[in-house]
């Protein structure tokens, strides 16, 4: 029986397994929380995890702030200002990561936490999840903090708190004071979730990202965890593959030196040099790309619309191929852009396989 769900008075559970929730939930568990929810309910293989809702964070903002003084100052603030940004901000962040959690949040995060793998010290990944956050009219992807690797109920109950905190991060109230949002509908959920131990990962693309075409799936991968290629410190591996036939349209294998793992002693994640036989070996095997292709497919079915989406390969995985979704969100640099794709539309999708073998029509 799983905890956890403890109802507040307006009947928003603090906590919510992500098989209890979907898209349309963002305004409890933001967009991040929302759209894991909604990839479990697709079927689709996704590490195993739980949202601190919206309701958790009001309710801990009701204790630290009573008279709602941080919203009304954030409000007040102007973009252009970044000296009065970074000092009024820095305290407010200071003043959420001090506030010690009431017993009342505390209890069914632990619990939750206890229950992802039967009462251990499971490695999670500890990532903001906003409520206007992965929509496809205002992305806050990147604005909130993230944490990989925390471990032990104690650490995660820090990293949640360094979460709501970074909501008021200078990048975040910039961008939303730039785009006029209300600070009193914003709110923040955090997702605790089993951490992927990868051998490989990256993103993938349901539409080129840098020529609009929807007749294609775009793929960068490197060894070890996304976060290497989300620093800048590696250059990824890079496919395109024609959605219809399955066809590799354009392969580059990148020189890999480095990769981002687990670091079991010290906590977190730290940066270690790439085997020589596997800097300028490719990542993905036949059969990783096949799955990646047709899971991407699945999602963009299921959603309606182009989509970037997080991959990673486990290690060692216990069932099927070790291929897992982190995260899927809706395009935006395309959408809504006439964008011709760069594969010639054909009356049959047969025709498409006539052509890759020669007998195009």
């Amino acid at each position: 029986m799983r905890t956890g769900g403890i109802e507040m008075t307006n009947h928003m559970p603090l906590v919510s397994w992500f098989e209890e929730i979907g898209i349309n939930d963002r305004p409890a568990v933001g967009g991040k929380g929302g759209s894991l929810g909604e990839l479990v309910r697709a079927g689709i293989r996704v590490p195993p995890g739980y949202v601190v809702t919206t309701g958790a964070f009001r309710r801990f903002m009701e204790g630290v702030d009573p008279a709602g003084g941080i919203r009304k100052a954030v409000s007040a603030l102007d973009p252009e200002d970044v000296p009065a940004l970074e000092a009024r901000l820095g305290r407010i962040r200071e003043r959420i990561c001090g506030a010690a959690m009431p017993d009342e949040l505390r209890s069914p995060i632990e619990s939750s936490y206890a229950e992802l793998d039967g009462g251990g010290s499971v490695p999670v990944a500890v990532r903001s999840s906003a409520t206007s956050e992965d929509s496809a009219d205002a992305s806050f992807a990147g604005l909130q903090d993230t944490y990989l690797w925390v471990s032990g109920a104690e650490e995660v109950i820090d990293y949640v708190r360094a979460c709501w905190a970074s909501l008021y991060s200078v990048e975040s109230v910039s961008y939303r004071l730039r785009r006029a949002m209300p600070e009193e509908e914003l709110a923040i959920a955090v997702v605790v979730q089993r951490m992927v131990d990868a051998r490989a990962s990256g993103v993938m693309f349901t539409r080129s990202p840098t020529s609009g075409d929807p007749s294609v799936i775009a793929i960068e991968a490197s060894w070890g965890l996304g976060s290497c290629v989300v620093s800048g410190e590696v250059t990824p591996d890079t496919l395109l593959v024609n959605k219809v036939t399955g066809e590799i349209i354009k392969q580059q294998v990148s020189k890999k030196q480095v990769r981002h793992v687990p670091d079991p002693e010290a906590g977190g994640v730290r940066v270690e040099d790439v085997p020589d036989e596997l800097q300028e070996a490719s990542v993905l095997e036949e059969h990783h790309i096949g799955e990646l292709v047709d899971t991407a497919k699945r999602v963009e079915r299921h959603y309606g619309c182009a989509q970037d989406i997080e991959w990673a390969i486990e290690h060692q995985p216990g069932e099927g191929s070790g291929v897992y979704l982190l995260q899927s969100r809706p395009e935006t640099v395309w959408s809504g852009a006439g964008a011709e794709p760069a594969v010639a539309p054909r009356a049959r999708a047969t025709d498409h396989v006539f052509a890759l073998f020669g007998g195009g029509r």
